[in-house]
């Protein structure tokens, strides 16, 4: 069965969230998206597990279903689907080792509420899990991925945004060299990594060290309706297990490829300072020795930067386990150009759901529907951004230090002549 997944979300209960992330509206937005599976996010959190454990019921193998009495809500008929989630939950490591203090964030599923009850006691034993549904734990990542072994044989275990500066496993601030580094004999168990909104596949294939992982993208979203910016897509038995599968058998083809952000829309994409509003090529960070052209402090390295640094094969090149992927913009910022306004407005807030009504969920939308039906439900410049947007013909001013990059399908020029 082909479906789309989007394993790495979370709670209302994690820090900077949104009050909407509840089952329900996680449900809802699901289908508004395209998407079958979500990741419960969370899941060891003691309120929210309690939620999940309320709400949730057993479906397919490793799989959960809402409860038919909160499966309400306003879906479009065109968006209604089946809708499971898996548990899923981030951790996020701080720790020394070797002489250097590491901040490194993962993301683990696991098959069962048993299974998740048991990670819950451990990781409680050691650290506070109640004040952050992503906990802070001073626990090395080998320890934590040992644990989670040991409480579920079938863990699914992600290095999370790999390339995020601060904070995960190859980040140029707190991160390692590789993941033997971090894992050590134990970095078998790793099946996947997570590329993060300021990487894609092509920067991730520059690491022959990468080679035995599948590259996973995931939305991390901080609110419901965030849900998908970045996705899998798989072609496999519909269960944890089929899941599990395509990342751990390296036979396994049923891990079809990722819908991505274009990675210099990401917020570490460049390297930069954002006190000074300073962005800066790798090349021109080189130029300045380190530091902000306009303070002398030094910039924060962003994910081009590293990913060059690390890199052991050319541009292009892949490995044996590469997967195909597709770059898209959310439906919303689309629209949002093609109108002139911001993508909160009422009016972008009514034409995505107007569209979405006569065409279907949004990643179909940006990914499949034939242009002619988007043209006659939305109008020919929104086919056209859509287009181009297929086709990567876009402009974008990348991301740095934290700041989102800002991306533009269109010129002045044209806006001026037909938006």
């Amino acid at each position: 069965m082909r479906y789309i997944a989007d394993l790495h979300i979370h709670s209302r209960y994690s820090r900077a969230t949104s009050s909407d992330l509840t089952p329900e509206n996680l449900w809802r937005w699901g289908q508004i998206k395209g998407i079958q599976v979500i990741g419960a996010g969370d899941c060891i959190h003691p309120q929210w597990f309690k939620e999940l454990e309320e709400k949730l019921e057993p479906a397919e193998n490793g799989f959960f279903r809402l409860k038919r009495a909160y499966a309400k809500g306003d879906v479009p008929e065109t968006c209604r689907g089946e809708i499971r989630f898996v548990l899923s939950t981030e951790i996020s490591s701080i720790y020394k080792k070797g002489d250097k203090v590491r901040k490194v964030h993962n993301v683990v599923l696991l098959s069962s509420f048993d299974a998740a009850r048991q990670f819950q006691a451990r990781l409680g034993a050691i650290g506070n899990i109640r004040s952050d549904g992503r906990p802070i734990l001073g626990l090395d990542a080998k320890d934590l991925l040992a644990i989670a072994l040991e409480c579920d044989p079938k863990t699914i275990f992600i290095p999370a945004h790999i390339w995020t500066p601060w904070f995960s496993v190859l980040g140029s601030k707190s991160g390692f060299d590789s993941l033997e580094e971090c894992f050590e004999d134990l970095t078998p168990h790793v099946h996947a990594v997570e590329t993060g909104l300021s990487s894609d596949p092509l920067m991730n294939w520059r690491l022959k060290k990468l080679d035995n992982v599948i590259l996973v993208s995931n939305s991390d979203a901080h609110s419901a309706s965030k849900l998908g910016r970045e996705a899998n897509i798989l072609d496999t038995e519909f269960s944890y297990d089929g899941i599990f599968r395509s990342l751990a058998d390296k036979k396994d083809k049923g891990f079809v490829g990722t819908i991505e952000f274009f990675p210099e829309e990401g917020k570490y994409h460049y390297d930069g300072h954002r006190d000074c509003h300073t962005r800066l090529h790798p090349r021109e960070t080189t130029k300045h020795k380190g530091l902000c052209p306009v303070c002398g402090k030094p910039v924060t390295v962003g994910v081009m930067a590293r990913v060059e640094e690390l890199a052991d094969r050319a541009e292009g090149e892949q490995s044996a386990r590469a997967r195909p992927y597709w770059s898209a913009i959310p439906l919303e910022e689309i629209i949002a150009e093609t109108r002139g306004v911001g993508k909160q407005s009422k009016k972008v807030q009514a034409a995505y759901f107007e569209l979405i009504e006569q065409c279907g969920p949004e990643l179909d939308i940006l990914l499949n529907v034939p242009l002619k039906d988007i043209a006659t439900a939305g109008g020919d410049v929104l086919s056209e951004a859509i287009r181009r947007m297929r086709e990567g013909k876009v402009s974008i001013a990348a991301g740095y230090d934290g700041e989102f990059g800002t991306i533009r399908i269109f010129t002045d020029s044209e806006r001026k002549n037909f938006l």
